[in-house]
């Protein structure tokens, strides 16, 4: 039983001006021989991870998805880190299938020293054929940690263990060429209808954080040019009293998501009473994203919107 290797550029793949292909990528790599599984590789695009479009990750999930329904043991993609977070959560809305699909890429080139990049796969090739990693859905493998898709955040700019999971930690490990996981968490239901590429392209999903001395002027007209906004709020659920009302009238026309911009812990329901709380916004109709983070809440919600899905029952989940 083979293992689909897919592979789309990034740090992982750059070799001065030269882009390796997958191939390069798995000759470079010790310890392939001893995986026990071929290895099916599939060069779909070197795409810089900043131009990755939404369409183009469903793309590779399907061929992805086509790979195991033909009889791999899993699959593997490799891009660049700068948006894989936002690709595996991506991915992990659509997976239907048992398989692991394992995302992972490299922080230092194969120029530098100590290049991360071969270990990285080996882990992500390992764990993509491991039945202990079947029915997590879409899997983050970097730095010998597993990571369940929609926990794991980049949180580092250049540090090889850039990747962690603030709320849960890693969900497992690679540990001397096993793989070991450690808690299984609840796989959540999908996004179940099918988008478009044609329908994601016109749909346009804002992603606002606020700051001090925010009065929400950027805000204004953003009903009229967008379909869904994503809030990046202070703490647990918080803007300024003067932004409430401008939030409650978007609130009326589009889904507005509410989130923290501090990167870990959940925005709260009734804890705080005062204008501009987290209680004030949600009665004004915002949605509550609970533990997402909100570059995930602005993937899901505008995955919801191209499919048409329940957009509160879909964010409940994450509570």
């Amino acid at each position: 039983m083979s293992v689909a290797l897919f592979t789309l550029g990034g740090t992982i793949s750059m070799a001065g001006t030269h882009r390796l292909t997958g191939d390069d990528l798995t000759a470079a790599m010790p310890g392939l021989s001893d995986l026990g599984h071929p290895v099916e590789i599939q060069d779909i695009e070197k795409i810089p991870s900043a131009n990755l479009t939404t369409a183009k990750v469903l793309e590779v999930v399907d061929a992805a998805s086509k790979a195991v329904a033909a009889g791999a043991a899993g699959a593997v993609v490799t891009q660049g880190t700068d948006t894989l977070e936002e690709s595996a959560f991506l991915a992990d809305l659509v997976w239907p299938h048992a398989q692991p699909l394992v995302f992972t890429g490299a922080m230092r080139n194969p120029t530098l020293a100590g290049p991360d990049g071969p270990a990285n796969l080996l882990a992500a090739l390992r764990v993509a054929c491991s039945p202990t990693a079947r029915d997590l859905g879409a899997l983050v493998v970097f730095n010998d940690q597993i990571h369940a898709a929609r926990w794991v955040r980049k949180t580092h700019s250049t540090s090889t263990a850039t990747f962690v999971s603030p709320n849960t930690g890693p969900i497992g490990h690679v540990v001397e060429d096993q793989v070991r996981i450690l808690t299984r968490p609840l796989r959540l239901d999908g996004v179940q209808g099918s988008a478009e590429p044609a329908e994601l392209d016109d749909l346009r999903v804002a992603l606002y954080t606020v700051t001090m001395d925010d009065d929400g002027l950027l805000l204004r007209g953003l009903a009229d040019t967008h379909q869904g906004l994503v809030v990046a709020a202070y703490g647990v659920g918080h803007v300024p009293a003067a932004l409430a009302p401008v939030l409650g009238d978007l609130a009326a026309r589009i889904p507005v998501v509410l989130t923290s911009r501090t990167g870990a812990g959940s925005v709260v329901r009734n804890t705080y009473h005062s204008p501009g709380s987290e209680t004030d916004l949600l009665g004004r109709g915002l949605i509550d994203g609970g533990f997402l983070d909100p570059f995930k809440a602005r993937v899901l919600l505008r995955l919801l919107l191209a499919t048409d899905d329940d957009v509160a029952a879909a964010f409940g989940q994450y509570v």
